[in-house]
């Protein structure tokens, strides 16, 4: 099921949003290119967006740690192509690179840095593992932690590129480890860390430890939290499974305490709202997720919101603005 439509119409329409999160691919049965994207910003103010890898037109030959560059080339005739429209597709791009080459990613990062033409920003390697949960590309545990990744970790610095770390939230301590190895290198943590089931009853102990983990990373300057995921199943709210789609007043009284929770810890400025489409698709509509982004923070200055919304994401991914 995917929550398309909403009756709700945008709210505060003049606040600018730079959306930091958000895929295309064009498979089978599974359409989200620019043309669906724009159908969902219909209406609100998105003059930029981030594409995040997704293993979305990987090239089909040639040395497999180079078939990743194949998204970048992708990606950056949609960002040059949409760049003097409303909303700026792909002003950031972020692929993937296999960090475990260690050393020898160096090549593949100057590969992506060349294809992207100025819009490539940054590399997400998931490293997401729980015991319990399939993840997307199936990392194995301690990934993070392993000398070669740290090894091709270190190459991100090198190459001015950042980041994404796309992770469960028990995982948040090794993120707290390769920050303080690498603090120069900027570090943005996917979906607030991948909270598994914390929609679930009798969900303390993952809050508890949810929680801990935040306020750890929270310490780290060079860290950034994206405020967005919950839509995504394995967060346990269930409204994947809704006949109609949920509204942005429900959204927003789930959501608060943890995005709420995120930017006491780390402040306007080190957090940024998050699409995650079209993933959290099949829980809500676009409109209904920012309305209920800007439910929750309605009382805040109008600069905390501009940081929230758009400030801190283009700082972070580095976007030329204007």
């Amino acid at each position: 099921m995917t929550h398309e439509r909403t009756v709700e119409k945008p709210v505060e329409t003049l606040l600018t949003i730079c959306d930091p999160h958000h895929h295309m691919w064009d498979r089978p049965g599974n359409r989200y290119m620019p043309g669906e994207l724009l159908d969902d910003v219909n209406g609100n103010n998105v003059v930029s967006t981030v594409f995040i890898d997704c293993y979305s037109a990987y090239r089909m030959e040639g040395p497999p740690e180079m078939m990743p560059v194949g998204e970048t080339e992708f990606m950056q005739i949609i960002a040059s192509a949409s760049r003097t429209g409303k909303t700026h597709i792909a002003a950031g791009i972020v692929g993937h690179a296999n960090l475990t080459l260690g050393e020898k990613v160096a090549p593949v990062l100057e590969a992506h840095i060349a294809a992207g033409k100025g819009f490539f920003k940054g590399i997400r390697h998931s490293t997401a593992w729980d015991a319990d949960v399939r993840s997307y590309m199936n990392s194995p545990r301690g990934l993070m932690l392993d000398s070669k990744f740290q090894e091709g970790f270190a190459q991100l610095g090198k190459f001015g590129l950042s980041f994404d770390a796309w992770l469960y939230f028990r995982q948040l301590p090794e993120v707290v480890e390769i920050a303080r190895i690498f603090p120069y290198t900027t570090i943005i943590v996917d979906h607030i860390g991948g909270p598994i089931n914390i929609g679930s009853p009798g969900n303390e102990g993952v809050v508890a430890e949810w929680k801990k983990g935040i306020a750890a990373l929270a310490q780290l300057q060079n860290v950034y939290i994206k405020l967005g995921g919950l839509g995504m199943p394995v967060c346990g709210f269930n409204w994947d499974k809704r006949a109609e789609s949920v509204g942005s007043s429900e959204l927003a009284a789930a959501m608060a305490p943890y995005y709420l929770y995120c930017i006491e810890q780390c402040g306007v400025n080190r957090c940024m709202f998050e699409s995650n489409f079209p993933v959290d698709r099949v829980s809500y509509s676009y409109t209904a997720m920012w309305n209920a982004f800007k439910r929750i923070v309605r009382d805040f200055s109008a600069a905390e919101k501009s940081a929230l919304f758009h400030d801190t994401a283009a700082r972070a991914y580095r976007l030329e603005i204007g």
